[in-house]
């Protein structure tokens, strides 16, 4: 079994999620391996773990069944001052705007560049459910996925799109407070009966040569029909997944009246090869991160907090230890269901009032008391990122749909 490091200061991990990743290093593909702060049991890789194999693999279940899971913050020119008076006309934009969970579509189904991409027609998976991913285009999901509009606050100046040349080429960096919409979604249905199929296919090649234990492992090696298939619809749903969010920010701005200041965005649900330090030595590995941000060297990302807690915006620091990777989120310390039997609506309902947050949707599995203190997620990965910028939510939409967790 492989060493692997933690980056979780004195933050608690729950033992199931320690056997998981216990089982990973295990595997005779596990090059290196890292935990995040906000690391919980989730199927195969743990949330919050990151795993390097050889290149030429990847493992469907370590990358999620919510293929490229993203977040997405756009800063704009709405003022300040005008938000505390505008809540009821901030409700009205998201009610109108944005769709979640199952059920959710717009009607006529929007338009994007992405439903023209060629594989949606040459891989099998991917034209069956091509009808599926059109209807919720534009969507976005269930569980812990969310739009939300607040005040983002960088102390020092910043730009954030660097490659984005109408970005680039704006004289003023961003310094102060911004309205801001910062949104969590990934590739909706489309990417769940992706994940599933293939990870069903990698399964059924190992089900005689690894445990039990270790069977939602499995993986794909990428000389084979199945795993060139897999990794060309895991890039299609990850280019879907953006293209969600590009339309729910669109729509958003548009019904506002505001325009772009700025934007930033990561995948924290993928599979990519990088170079890598392994056992005293540069190589390429495939790096599978599961509920955690890139944090490359210089890199930006996103790491959100709860309904009504604070999120940030961080630099990446490039730590190797880590595979340059930080936490994609709060963590959860509640399942589902241990939340609702113990958060009342009460509860819930205070916190929103202290917060000064107006919830549409959501429900008490996702309220803050069911997740680690965001607070002390960011001191445990000081290691891993810079901290740039600090959005405060004001008002924020979540599904009210129920069911299984098809986030991770």
């Amino acid at each position: 079994m492989i060493p692997y490091k933690m980056f979780n200061g004195d933050i608690p991990i729950e033992d199931g999620a320690i056997k998981q990743m216990e089982n990973v290093c295990s595997l005779p593909i596990a090059l290196k391996a890292a935990g995040m702060a906000d690391m919980h049991s989730g199927y195969g890789l743990p949330i919050g773990g990151v795993l390097a194999t050889d290149p030429n693999t990847v493992i469907p279940y370590a990358v999620g069944v919510d293929i490229s899971c993203s977040m997405r913050m756009t800063v704009m020119d709405y003022p300040v001052k005008d938000l505390p008076r505008n809540i009821d006309k901030m409700k009205a934009c998201l009610s109108r705007e944005t769709c979640f969970g199952a059920g959710g579509y717009h009607k006529p189904p929007l338009e994007h560049p992405v439903m023209d991409d060629p594989t949606w027609e040459e891989i099998g998976i991917a034209k069956k459910y091509k009808s599926k991913a059109r209807e919720q285009l534009g969507t976005s999901g269930t569980s812990n996925h969310f739009a939300s509009i607040g005040v983002v606050r960088f102390e020092n100046p910043t730009y954030l799109s660097v490659e984005d040349p109408d970005i680039r080429n704006r004289v003023d960096p961003l310094q102060g407070d911004y309205v801001a919409l910062l949104t969590h979604s990934g590739s909706r249905g489309t990417g769940l009966q992706v994940a599933n199929h293939y990870c069903d296919i990698a399964m059924s090649l190992h089900r005689d040569s690894l445990p039990k234990e270790l069977l939602h492992l499995a993986w794909l090696d990428l000389d084979t029909d199945a795993g060139r298939e897999y990794w060309a619809v895991m890039n299609l749903m990850h280019r879907y997944a953006i293209a969600n969010h590009e339309l729910v920010h669109k729509r958003i701005l548009r019904h506002l009246k505001a325009h772009v200041v700025d934007w930033c965005g990561n995948s924290h649900n993928l599979a990519e090869v990088e170079e890598h330090e392994v056992n005293g030595a540069m190589r390429k590995v495939m790096v599978h991160r599961k509920g955690a941000t890139p944090a490359h060297l210089g890199t930006i990302g996103l790491i959100p907090g709860s309904m009504t807690t604070a999120s940030y915006v961080v630099r990446g620091k490039g730590n190797s230890d880590s595979l340059m990777s930080s936490s994609h989120g709060a963590g959860r310390t509640m399942s589902r269901s241990a939340a609702k039997n113990s958060i009342s609506k009460d509860m819930l309902k205070k916190a929103l009032e202290e917060s000064g947050v107006t919830l549409m949707g959501g429900g008490v599995d996702e309220a803050q008391f069911a997740y680690k203190d965001i607070e002390a997620v960011m001191a445990a990965q000081s290691d891993l990122v810079h901290i740039i910028g600090k959005f405060t939510p004001r008002i924020c939409r979540m599904s009210e749909s129920k069911g299984r967790n098809t986030s991770e």
